[in-house]
């Protein structure tokens, strides 16, 4: 299991068009892929899950990788954020 924390910088937070392009993204990999925001845990494969984070600029998440190809999920999933969000 390998996870990192990550503070959203993109103005409007995790928004419909990010939300599906890190859907899409983390549909590439075998490994679990969760998010979370406090309390809630959300499956970075689905959409509506991660839509319900409400995840807004300021926000601190923690995404959470593991499975069978998480050393490379890992790595493009952290890109992705840094890129992205």
């Amino acid at each position: 299991m390998k996870e990192f924390v990550y503070k959203i910088t993109d103005s409007v937070g995790i928004h419909a068009r990010p939300a599906g392009e890190l859907v899409k993204k983390a549909s590439e990999f075998r490994s679990d892929i969760k998010i979370k925001k406090g309390e809630k845990v959300a499956d970075a494969k689905k959409i509506f899950s991660v839509m319900t984070l409400g995840a807004v600029q300021g926000d601190e998440i923690t995404v959470v990788v593991e499975g069978a190809d998480e050393e490379s999920a890992f790595e493009e999933i952290k890109t992705f954020f840094e890129e992205t969000l």
